[in-house]
């Protein structure tokens, strides 16, 4: 099977999709002509946030695509039944999960509250495991279906856990279920990847949690993770699955040359992402 030239008149389902890297894939796929489900709980404007679902939406239908927002939180069952249901009403089908939503706290053991331990697992690993369950039925009838997960390479390695364990179990949670998910649907056609970034990516998370706008001039921008995205879910499903992709990889293997364009400051060191060895 050749990869697909395109995702034009695919339909793309994207949780934590109202800004960042989430939204960043949205646009992507929208400038092939995708239908784009934005799948995140902001409906209005957070204080310390970018972006809600609505504005998501603009820029995807700006870009040419058709949007679909919808308001839900992925630690819910029946609000993302509904969402799948709604993507499927509208568009017929869906033909790629993109598990992009997630929580973070960079806490050690004892500076972890339950409630963001909850949290981060129930993002993280609960809510990925339950959108791929609900959306695999969907998928299986595609033509080229694709799941993508944005986690880590697996590593049993301490110092990525010493830091903060929660986080990591929470995102280590993700990877395993592309592990498992790849292998069980292997003979189905249903591909199954994870993607990372080989450096820190300039999000509101990354503004917020590490370190300000100092850090957010060593980072490269949402569109590296975007492109990296775009060029997986294009190839053969049946040839491309069980991968833990890196961006700049999946991205020199497409023949890209010029990372520059993807730095906030290309005057500046960039900052390596966690995971990565």
């Amino acid at each position: 099977m050749p990869d697909v030239a395109d995702l034009a008149g695919k339909t793309i389902f994207i949780t934590g999709a109202s800004r960042g890297i989430g939204e960043a894939i949205a646009v992507r796929c929208a400038q092939d002509g995708a239908n784009v489900v934005l799948v995140a709980k902001t409906k209005e404007p957070h204080p310390k946030l970018p972006g809600t679902i609505y504005t998501a939406a603009e820029k995807v239908e700006a870009a040419g695509g058709r949007a679909l927002p919808v308001v839900a939180d992925v630690r819910f069952e029946d609000q993302v039944a509904a969402a799948v249901d709604r993507a499927v009403e509208t568009f017929g089908g869906i033909d790629v999960l993109v598990n992009n939503a997630s929580a973070i706290s960079l806490t050690g053991t004892l500076a972890t509250s339950m409630k963001k331990f909850d949290l981060m697992h129930q993002v993280n690993v609960r809510a990925t495991f339950l959108c791929s369950k609900l959306c695999i039925p969907h998928l299986l009838v595609r033509d080229n279906p694709h799941i993508l997960n944005l986690s880590p390479p697996l590593s049993m390695k301490p110092k990525w856990f010493a830091g903060h364990v929660a986080y990591t179990m929470s995102k280590y949670g993700m990877s395993m279920c592309v592990l498992g998910m790849a292998a069980e649907f292997a003979d189905k056609g249903l591909a199954v990847n994870a993607l990372w970034p080989k450096t820190a990516i300039a999000t509101a998370a990354v503004r917020n949690l590490l370190g300000g706008e100092a850090t957010i001039r060593r980072c490269r921008t949402p569109e590296i993770m975007a492109d990296a995205a775009h060029a997986i879910l294009t190839r053969p499903a049946r040839d491309t699955t069980g991968n833990f992709f890196v961006d700049e990889q999946v991205l020199r293997e497409a023949g890209v040359t010029d990372f520059q364009k993807y730095a906030v400051d290309p005057s500046q060191d960039l900052l390596p992402d966690f995971f990565l060895d």
